[in-house]
């Protein structure tokens, strides 16, 4: 019966930022669980490098680059997925970007608009085709990568802190109106992860001490103690949870 919560057999799951760091690790495990795992990031190599791990461990996936910055690109995807698998069960909105580190007054806009158009744009219209799929199929699991800095703005780190907060607040709309057609929607809420994504603060020494006085586990996250949490929201063992936020930090919000 616990094994069961947690099979995946047969699901058709698209993981975004799956070349490495968190989307990797998830990809990976979601895989492990059964399912059929579609890795995309931007870069296909990246992808396919993936996607080959995968097989070789017994799983199944396949690779296909999209930039979800790039609506082009977002559709071509879900026309891959229609065309090739006919249903989506599980997204995993995990591509990010954060181009810009200082003073929030002097975000420039070029910085401002990559960040919007991938953090909020990009998930919000991969979600919007991820439930249309799964609406023509009895429903679904989404889970939006955000971020603490979404519940606590991180400094410099402005522009990314307001876009992770919007997707905290897109996760309960799409939860609230996609629930009535079985469509589950959460997020999970990293603290720091040992990542190339979050190079500028586990490589600054000054910046990483402030962040693990602030963290009871006085330590940092590795990618894969991210993804069990992922698997928990996308599983039958979460079949009643929908709009929920699910931090994990290390206890950095207390």
């Amino acid at each position: 019966m616990t094994a069961k919560l947690f099979n995946l057999e047969d699901k058709i799951a698209l993981v975004t930022g799956a070349s490495r760091g968190i989307g990797e690790e998830v990809a990976r495990l979601l895989a492990l669980q059964g399912a059929r795992v579609i890795v995309s990031s931007r870069k296909q190599v990246a992808c396919e490098k993936v996607a080959n791990a995968i097989r070789d461990a017994g799983g199944q996936a396949t690779a296909h680059a999209c930039h979800i910055g790039e609506l082009d690109q977002i559709e071509a995807i879900f026309k891959y997925i229609r065309e090739q698998h006919g249903r989506l069960d599980i997204l995993v909105n995990n591509a990010a970007t954060n181009p810009y580190h200082g003073h929030i007054t002097e975000t420039g806009i070029g910085a401002f608009t990559k960040t919007v158009e991938v953090n909020i744009r990009g998930y919000f219209y991969m979600s919007v085709n991820a439930c249309i799929l799964m609406k023509e199929n009895d429903g679904g699991a989404i889970v939006n990568v955000a971020s603490v800095d979404g519940v606590r703005p991180g400094d410099k780190r402005g522009i990314y802190s307001i876009t992770k907060g919007a997707i905290i607040n897109m996760t309960k709309a799409f939860a609230l109106e996609c629930g009535p057609d079985n469509i589950r929607v959460n997020a999970l809420l990293p603290g720091l992860a040992d990542t190339k994504f979050a190079g500028a603060l586990t490589g600054n020494e000054e910046a990483l001490s402030a962040w693990l006085k602030q963290t009871p586990l006085r330590r940092y996250a590795q990618p894969s103690e991210m993804a069990g949490t992922v698997l928990y929201l996308v599983s039958p063992a979460s079949d009643f949870v929908t709009g929920s936020c699910i931090t994990v930090d290390g206890g950095y919000l207390i």
